[in-house]
């Protein structure tokens, strides 16, 4: 995707697939010390990502919302890549579903079973909750 002087294509990949690919003006990334901006002619850099909110302006003026989970975001030559471990549109996140993982992360927390790993559990039901928080906001 070709970009101009003064926008940046955005890539978001997941292990599965391609979920974006789309030229913006602009970008805020949940950074793993904080949110971070990129705008266009950016410094080349990579960075860790966090679980949170991904916000994009369009070239039309229209910000599009993405959950993204740990991973990394590398920016250079006007693109944006965040590699991800899942990403959805905020606006399509399923409450419901949202809420049975975090019941289930719960669930494992309060196991006493040796095999049960908390810290992973304990990292799924932080995203499990964003999931949740942000689903709502946006619904």
């Amino acid at each position: 995707m070709a970009t101009t002087a003064s926008t940046l294509t955005l890539r978001i990949v997941s292990p599965e697939n391609v979920i974006l690919d789309q030229e913006v003006l602009s970008v805020q990334v949940p950074g793993d010390d904080g949110m971070f901006g990129v705008l266009p002619r950016h410094a080349t850099m990579v960075a860790l990502t966090d679980s949170g909110p991904l916000r994009a302006k369009t070239n039309s003026g229209e910000t599009v919302e993405f959950l993204i989970h740990d991973g990394f975001a590398e920016v250079k030559n006007n693109v944006v890549t965040i590699l991800s471990r899942s990403a959805e549109k905020l606006t399509e996140i399923e409450l419901e579903r949202a809420k049975q993982a975090a019941d289930r992360a719960r669930e494992h927390m309060k196991s006493r079973e040796d095999h049960v790993d908390r810290a992973r559990a304990i990292a799924a039901l932080r995203r499990a909750l964003m999931r949740e928080r942000l689903g709502r906001r946006s619904s």
